[in-house]
């Protein structure tokens, strides 16, 4: 097969970690795994642990164009790997293959993911990557608008109302304009 990354290398066998199959690319080192190899792979190996002290050697590359899957041709989706990084896998859906840039399986170790590179596509990971992503933007916003400090503040006084059993008419004493008036 011909390097859906760079054109230019053949995607030979290999084994990721010495463990499962994948093709890596003999020029541009990108490797091309089998959900379904990697999942057998997981089935048998249930035990194992991916490493946890990563040294990376090479700038990581994140293909930012769209790839063609080396088997069936057609365009490979982008998935986001977590809500706190931007490196993305590119996934096809034909054939339920992941192609992973030079770099990109040791980040998908260093964040604890290695272990669960099948659900990195999966609807519900996206869901909660979106999800957190949207927290994460909120949070900026009303850290931004209110200072660190104050909304922290507001953090703690939404939690403790929160879990109050007595916070609906707690909210409607603060909301009042005046909550010692019988008229406003």
């Amino acid at each position: 097969m011909k390097c859906t990354n760079c054109g230019n290398g053949k995607l030979e066998p290999s084994f990721l970690e010495g463990q499962f199959r994948a093709h890596t690319c003999s020029s541009c080192a990108g490797n091309w795994i089998l959900i379904e190899d990697f999942v057998a792979w997981k089935e048998r190996n249930q035990d194992y642990q991916f490493a946890d002290d990563i040294q990376f050697d090479t700038e990581i590359s994140d293909t930012k164009k769209a790839l063609l899957c080396p088997v069936s041709g057609s365009i490979m989706r982008k998935f986001k790997i977590s809500a706190h990084n931007a490196h993305r896998v590119d996934y096809s859906n034909m054939v339920g293959g992941i192609w992973l840039d030079e770099g990109e399986w040791e980040l998908l170790k260093s964040e604890g993911l290695a272990g669960s590179l099948n659900a990195l596509v999966t609807s519900e990971w996206q869901k909660t990557i979106r999800s957190q992503s949207a927290k994460d933007h909120f949070s900026d916003i009303y850290s931004d608008r209110f200072g660190r400090e104050a909304y922290e503040q507001a953090q703690s006084v939404r939690q403790w109302l929160q879990n109050h059993p007595q916070k609906a008419d707690l909210r409607a004493y603060l909301m009042a304009e005046d909550p010692y008036s019988a008229e406003k």
